[in-house]
């Protein structure tokens, strides 16, 4: 355990190498939380009759209370006056406890309170793991967040993994694995994680922080690059299950397990992705790397429909430089949210980045099976190109603009 009446290291490589580890083990444990119920959703599906709309609740409901929850601690700026690490294992444990009780609901709209309820402690997770995680690291910060988000997508992940693996195990189990999982990630940070020296651990509250936030020109282009790039990572998160499975029907007529292993590999390669465009970044520019990153995403959003009904292994490769490329700018507009914030704003500047990025998902998310129903799964991931591209050009404007130095 910690010693908490010691200073934190002051940037030893060895010890910044090992709080990252942790963080990100912390966040991987974390997260699964989020796309729990997501992965079980056929199974819920099946057991309450719902419709296709009402299943989709199952993740949008975590959006909006994930939406909520960021929009409240940002507004209060709570992941700066408030510890972060304590911050983060609090909101592990509420969204574990929330999550832990789905499986004893009696109907359809308790599980939706109650997935609301799990992504507003997850608001306490996500974003002061990142401000942990850049107050360990300034030159290599891009590197550092893109292993933290990696994580964090690994453990979306994980369910679809278990879904496609352990389907005999009955939806119930597979929430309460992700609720044990998380209150283990909690304690990781409580016990194990110290304050590192590049941001400040507190804050006295400032009710301007967040229109000083907002009148920061660097952080409004990165914002809007991250709006682009959630406009497309969440709905196809969420539907890339739907699109492979109705696209190994066409193919082969009949349904198969194989469209989580699919939705997997779409959602964990971005893990790699991550890691390799966080070390790019630091080589060549965040802004430039983000914006590759969005180009090549909008690019596979057009073409998912050319490998609707492709062999197995081809449709599987399509979803994993996809996954690769759809998340792998994620941690780079955070990074550069950081960069250009004051440094006893970082924790409000990236809290309110998510809230506006989350709360443009539910929009997104919820279209796009309405989309599909017009157009059909081959031609529904069309819908969300615009989102990157406007994205790039975000992150054009902000490479142009070499007199916005940022605040370290």
């Amino acid at each position: 355990m910690v010693n908490r009446n010691d200073k934190p290291s002051q940037g030893k490589p060895e010890v910044a190498r090992r709080m990252l580890f942790r963080v990100a083990l912390a966040q991987f444990l974390g997260m699964t939380l989020w796309f729990s119920a997501t992965a079980a959703g056929p199974a819920i599906a099946s057991e309450f009759n719902l419709t296709r709309s009402a299943t989709a609740w199952l993740t949008m409901a975590v959006q909006a209370g994930f939406v909520a929850g960021t929009l409240m601690s940002g507004l209060l700026n709570l992941a700066d006056v408030l510890n972060a690490r304590r911050l983060f294992a609090l909101g592990c444990i509420v969204g574990a406890a929330a999550n832990a009780i789905i499986p004893l609901a009696p109907a359809p709209s308790a599980i939706i309170v109650l997935r609301a309820l799990t992504g507003f402690a997850l608001a306490c997770v996500y974003p002061p793991g990142l401000k942990i995680a850049a107050g360990w690291f300034l030159d290599r910060r891009g590197t550092a967040l893109g292993i933290v988000v990696g994580a964090l997508t690994i453990g979306s992940a994980f369910p679809h993994l278990l879904a496609w693996g352990a389907h005999a195990v009955p939806w119930r189990g597979l929430m309460w694995v992700s609720s044990l999982l998380a209150v283990a990630g909690g304690c990781v940070v409580w016990l194990t994680v110290e304050d590192g020296p590049y941001v400040s651990a507190t804050a006295p509250f400032n009710p301007r922080a967040v229109l000083e936030v907002a009148r920061n020109p660097g952080v409004r282009l990165a914002t809007l690059g991250y709006l682009g790039h959630m406009w497309e990572l969440y709905a196809m998160w969420t539907w890339i299950s739907a699109f492979a499975g109705a696209a190994l029907l066409a193919r082969h007529g009949t349904e198969s397990r194989t469209g989580s292993l699919i939705a997997f590999a779409a959602i964990a390669s971005g893990a790699v992705g991550c890691v390799a465009a966080g070390r790019w970044a630091d080589a060549l520019g965040k802004a430039r790397i983000a914006r590759l990153a969005l180009l090549t995403s909008a690019a596979c959003s057009a073409a998912a429909g050319f490998f609707f009904g492709a062999p197995t292994l081809l449709l599987f490769l399509f979803a994993s430089v996809w996954g690769f490329s759809v998340v792998a700018d994620s941690a780079q507009f955070s990074a550069l949210v950081s960069e250009y914030s004051v440094r006893t704003h970082v924790g409000t500047a990236l809290t309110l980045q998510t809230s506006v990025g989350f709360l443009l998902t539910l929009v997104s998310i919820r279209l796009l099976p309405w989309f599909a129903a017009l157009v059909g799964w081959r031609w529904a991931f069309l819908m969300l190109v615009p989102g990157p591209l406007l994205g790039a050009m975000a992150m054009k404007r902000l490479m142009n603009h070499s007199s916005l130095i940022p605040h370290h």
